[in-house]
């Protein structure tokens, strides 16, 4: 891996893009110290101990919404545009024939999200600063949160540009790495408390190294459902064109065992926290206080029966943003247009139903599997007591993983088209 890594350094134009990307970081971690102002700091941290919305939220900005800073929203409104689009270009007919226009209809999709994650980052700034001036975190004038609207709406769109600009001159997806630089500029911090704490005598050794072997053995799991596929084989009809004669080959389908990523977590987390996060604005005494305290129970770590409900959450997102973003019928037909078949399955219908029996049994191992390790948040802190270091499990760590390993495979990507060996062998 050593010397791969050099011999990527080695090479003029993949040196240009690696070094791109650590500008890119540069730029990040710098804007994520720059605070907006007229927040109380000090409410801000009472209000992040709840367990609400605003957490998810900071995961994806790097911690900047807890200092409140001109990345506060991160790319989460820019996530949630491009989720939405992918919804609505199965649903609405016209955007679907978009799509399939090459690359102009995916150009034109593209700057339909940029144009929704404007409207949705300034709609969600305004709620913010509606949720922190409630919750007497935010003192602030008209004026001033008209200024606070544009500039967290400024920061996203920045930061949607930035994963653009990573993308075409850097490498991997930007937007992912993006995600994944916030993620893990709040791991300094999170070490350096783990170390006091430690010192201070509240951490046992041996705690750290249970924490350090779940650690391990959550990314080892992580790194192996992730890489997992069915290869369903596929039989290619030979085709006489001219004097010539084409097909008679095989080739497999990959069949990826977690096709639906960490989407699932995000929408059953967000349906989860979202009474609680409510519930924390019912004032005290309050006829509605049962209800407000009914909403905090339901959150996934209150509860032996609100960590299932979680995972039934989980389970079913799973199955439906991967019948959204698979389509079994499509691939079906497909496969019969183009004379190719599976061996043993005749094409058309009995196809169709194999692929849906085979995709319904190997996403169920994957949605069990996405479910545990969002649960795992959870209980790492119960298990090792150490409750400074939150990358054990859970939505961040399935994030940076996944991200190491596709920023990686593009690496490799690059070394093997010059003919140099990649990092796996």
């Amino acid at each position: 891996m050593l010397a791969s890594i050099i011999a990527a350094f080695r090479l003029p134009d993949l040196r240009k893009r690696i070094l791109f990307v650590f500008g890119m970081f540069a730029v990040f971690v710098v804007g994520l110290h720059i605070p907006v102002p007229g927040i109380d700091r000090v409410a801000m941290e009472k209000l992040f101990e709840q367990g609400t919305l605003l957490g998810l939220m900071d995961v994806f900005s790097g911690g900047a919404l807890r200092k409140f800073t001109i990345f506060a929203m991160g790319i989460a409104p820019y996530i949630n545009a491009s989720i939405i689009m992918q919804l609505l270009t199965v649903a609405i007919p016209s955007l679907e024939a978009l799509a399939k226009e090459g690359e102009h209809g995916r150009k034109k999709i593209s700057q339909y999200t940029r144009y929704l994650t404007i409207a949705l980052a300034a709609l969600q700034a305004v709620g913010m600063n509606t949720i922190l001036q409630r919750a007497d975190v935010l003192q602030a004038t008209p004026f001033l949160k008209i200024q606070i609207v544009i500039t967290l709406t400024a920061g996203t769109a920045f930061l949607m540009w930035v994963g653009e600009q990573i993308t075409d001159k850097g490498i991997g997806n930007g937007v992912s790495i993006v995600i994944f630089t916030g993620i893990v500029a709040s791991l300094p911090w999170q070490f350096y408390r783990t170390i006091e704490y430690t010192v201070g005598g509240a951490y046992k050794p041996h705690q750290l190294m249970l924490a350090a072997l779940l650690f391990l053995g959550t990314v080892v799991g992580i790194v192996a459902i992730q890489q997992a596929q069915r290869k369903i084989p596929i039989q290619h009809v030979k085709r006489v064109v001219g004097t010539k004669i084409y097909g008679g080959t095989s080739s497999f389908l990959p069949l990826r065992v977690n096709s639906a990523g960490v989407i699932p977590i995000i929408f059953a987390l967000s349906i989860q926290l979202f009474p609680a996060t409510l519930a924390n604005f019912i004032p005290e005494g309050s006829w509605l206080a049962p209800v407000g305290n009914l909403a905090k129970a339901l959150s996934p770590g209150a509860s032996l029966w609100a960590a299932a409900l979680y995972a039934a959450f989980i389970i079913f997102f799973t199955y439906f943003y991967t019948a959204v973003t698979f389509n079994v019928p499509e691939v079906a037909d497909n496969l019969k247009k183009y004379g190719s078949f599976i061996p043993g399955i005749r094409p058309g219908k009995p196809t169709l139903e194999y692929l849906d029996r085979v995709m319904s049994r190997i996403t169920l191992a994957g949605a069990i599997f996405l479910a545990i390790i969002a649960l795992m948040q959870y209980w790492a802190p119960w298990i090792t007591k150490v409750e400074t270091f939150g990358l054990v499990g859970g939505t961040s760590l399935l994030i940076v993983v996944g991200v190491a390993l596709e920023t990686m495979q593009a690496i490799e990507a690059h070394l093997l088209m010059r003919h140099y060996e990649g990092f796996i062998k």
